[in-house]
């Protein structure tokens, strides 16, 4: 058994290793657009690769926070955080999967010639991005308000995501030539509204921590 003190510590140091894999998840997102938009082949398979670390981390969080709950006799309020890391890592680590996704049609693309100039989908990345940040800048800091006001930003990536199917269908029907081509550009429009969604997820984990209550905060039709 640790005391207090000891245990505070452990705690301390698996929401540093949460933060840390956020930090990888925020690369991951911002490399994997960069790949698709530049066609930068390399750096979108080095986001494939760079995948197995991020699996790396959130086994190790798993493995520190389950540790804590069977050594050790954490309050409610410890439990709670404890918990929600957790979640918060497999969450991560889902939009993790996500931008290894879009890296994935990075290189399916190739070289071809871009359909069309990409412009909400880096707009969508800048969002999805700036919403992880910022959450887990609310659990640092223990801020329920914030998060509430953060998951209600995912409707604005769904409508950006509406506004780019009508465009890519559009491009199909004109000419069907394009369908491949759309094709894959509306998956990694999907893959950033998922990332949204598994943001919305840890908003209402965070909110859990702070509050103890767990609050439904899922807007998306999706």
């Amino acid at each position: 058994m640790l005391l207090r003190g000891s245990f505070d510590r452990h705690l301390h140091v698996l929401e540093k290793e949460v933060f840390a894999m956020g930090d990888m998840v925020d690369k991951a997102l911002e490399n994997a657009m960069h790949a698709l938009k530049n066609q930068d082949l390399k750096l979108a398979q080095q986001v494939i690769d760079d995948d197995a670390l991020i699996d790396k981390k959130r086994i190790a969080i798993e493995s520190q926070g389950v540790q804590l709950m069977v050594t050790q006799q954490p309050v409610a309020s410890d439990l709670r955080i404890i918990l929600s890391a957790l979640y918060i890592a497999v969450d991560m680590e889902r939009i993790a999967d996500h931008a290894e996704g879009t890296a994935r049609i990075a290189l399916m693309i190739g070289n071809e010639p871009p359909l069309k100039p990409l412009i909400d989908l880096p707009r969508m990345t800048d969002m999805v991005r700036d919403m992880l940040r910022r959450t887990l800048d609310a659990l640092a800091r223990r801020d329920a308000e914030c998060v509430r006001g953060i998951s209600a930003e995912d409707d604005n990536i769904d409508n950006i995501y509406d506004q780019v199917f009508r465009e890519l269908l559009t491009f199909m029907i004109e000419d069907p030539r394009t369908i491949t081509r759309a094709t894959r550009l509306m998956w990694a429009a999907h893959n950033l509204e998922r990332s949204a969604d598994h943001v919305t997820n840890i908003c209402e984990r965070v909110n859990f921590i702070v509050t103890g209550n767990f609050e439904e905060m899922r807007t998306s039709k999706y």
